[in-house]
């Protein structure tokens, strides 16, 4: 049984080993769907936040509702797998905003600096490859997860971490 880990945990702060056949990580990757889906306030999960060294993200399916503007549809709006995440290429620009994390529990970084846009190649849960652009708020997901993967946590780089309740509001 895998749990989220925290921040005082050494796996966050390794580089994750890269998946050789997705076919042995399934297991993982159901776990890390279940305990995603869990967190109330969870919008992604990296491999190393359940203990697990490996290069593997997933983003929750009610994330790419809210983008397209659509209602919520399990169905349709399936988490998605991320596996070996390669940047290929960033925006010059940069944008400040606020980011969280699950396993940095009661704070949250009101300035986090983030490339605007980024375009990454993966595999999925299949083994497929791909290429995927994000921008706006898919991007600052796509790298904060990639950071998890090189045991970089979001307080390393924010310019403000602020302590907050179980509701997200500051005390």
């Amino acid at each position: 049984m895998h749990n989220l880990v925290f921040v005082e945990n050494p796996v966050l702060r390794k580089s994750a080993l890269e998946v050789s056949d997705v076919s042995d990580v399934q297991g993982i990757i159901e776990a890390m769907k279940k305990v995603l889906g869990n967190e109330k306030y969870g919008v992604a999960i990296a491999a190393p936040q359940i203990g697990e060294s490996l290069r593997i993200f997933i983003i929750a399916g009610h994330v790419f509702a809210s983008r397209s503007g659509e209602e919520f549809n399990s169905k349709i709006h399936i988490d998605q797998v991320f596996i070996n995440p390669e940047v290929i290429k960033v925006s010059k620009k940069l944008v400040i905003a606020d980011e969280g994390c699950l396993s940095v529990p009661n704070k949250y970084g009101t300035k986090v600096e983030r490339n605007e846009k980024i375009t990454i190649s993966y595999l999925d849960e299949s083994g497929e490859k791909h290429e995927r652009g994000a921008s706006s708020f898919l991007s600052r997901v796509f790298q904060h997860e990639i950071d998890h993967l090189n045991g970089v946590l979001y307080t390393d780089n924010a310019i403000e971490v602020i302590e907050v309740d179980e509701n997200l509001k500051p005390v």
